[in-house]
C-alpha cells in the first residue's frame, strides 16, 4: 500500500532564524561566565531576551508560525537555561542541588519529546524523516505553570549572572529564590504538568489528503 505524501511547511522564517541565533549564542554565554566575563554574559542575556520578544512578535504579526517554531522556541529557552544552570553552578552562584533538579527535569522532558516525535511522525518512519522538521508531527503547548517556572528560572539566572557586576549586594533576593526553593518547587510542578496535562502537546495532521476526483458532468440532453 503506497504511503501518502506528508505535508511540508516553510521552516526558513525570520523568527526561526532569530531563535536559532539564541541557541548559537549559548556556548559564548557559557564561556563568558566560566571566565568571569560577566559584562559580556549580561549583554548576551539582554540579546536573548530581546530576540525572544521580537521573534514572537514577527510570528504573530506576519503569520510566520510554524510547527518547527513551537519546537525551536522552547528548545532555545532550555539551551539557554541549561547553559546558565551548569556554568552558574560551577561558579557557586546557584546551589548545585537546585541545578540538579533543573537539569534532571529537562533531560526527562527531552526524552519524552523524542518519543512523541517518533510516535506522531507520519509513515514511513525513517532516520532522515525523523530529523526533517519540515515534516510536522506534533507541536508543543506550554502549560501555565511551565510559563511561570520559566519566568522564575530566568529571574534567578539573570540575577545570579549580573550579581558580580552590580555595585550593591543582592544576596537576600538570591537566597529567597534559591533556599526557600521557589524555583525548585515550580520546576518539579511544571515537569509533572507536562506528564498529566492533556494539552501539553498537540498532534498535527501532517498527511496531505488527496481530494477525490471530480465526477464527470452528465451529458447534456439534446
Amino acid at each position: 500500500m503506497p504511503f501518502r505524501q506528508a505535508a511540508m511547511e516553510n521552516i526558513y522564517t525570520l523568527p526561526n532564524l532569530l531563535t536559532l541565533s539564541r541557541i548559537v549564542a549559548c556556548p559564548v554565554l557559557g564561556w563568558s561566565i566560566v571566565h568571569d566575563e560577566f559584562y559580556l554574559a549580561t549583554g548576551l542575556l539582554v540579546y536573548a531576551g530581546l530576540t525572544d520578544l521580537v521573534d514572537g512578535f514577527l510570528a504573530r504579526r506576519f503569520n510566520m508560525h510554524s510547527v518547527l517554531g513551537t519546537i525551536l522556541d522552547p528548545a532555545a529557552d532550555k539551551t539557554l537555561m541549561t547553559t546558565l544552570t551548569i556554568t552558574l553552578a560551577m561558579k557557586d552562584l546557584i546551589p548545585v542541588p537546585l541545578a540538579a533538579i533543573i537539569l534532571g527535569r529537562d533531560v526527562l522532558l527531552s526524552l519524552a519529546a523524542l518519543y512523541i516525535r517518533y510516535t506522531t511522525l507520519p509513515a514511513p518512519k525513517t532516520f532522515t524523516r525523523y530529523w526533517d522538521f519540515s515534516i510536522p508531527s506534533a507541536e508543543v503547548r506550554p502549560t501555565g505553570i511551565s510559563k511561570v517556572n520559566t519566568a522564575l528560572q530566568l529571574l534567578l539566572m539573570g540575577t545570579a549572572t549580573i550579581s558580580p557586576i552590580l555595585p550593591v549586594e543582592i544576596s537576600t533576593p538570591l537566597t529567597a529564590l534559591q533556599y526557600v526553593w521557589i524555583v525548585a518547587g515550580t520546576t518539579i510542578w511544571s515537569g509533572a504538568s507536562y506528564v498529566f496535562a492533556r494539552d501539553g502537546f498537540r498532534v498535527v495532521s501532517s498527511v496531505a489528503k488527496k481530494r477525490p476526483p471530480t465526477p464527470p458532468s452528465p451529458p447534456t440532453q439534446p
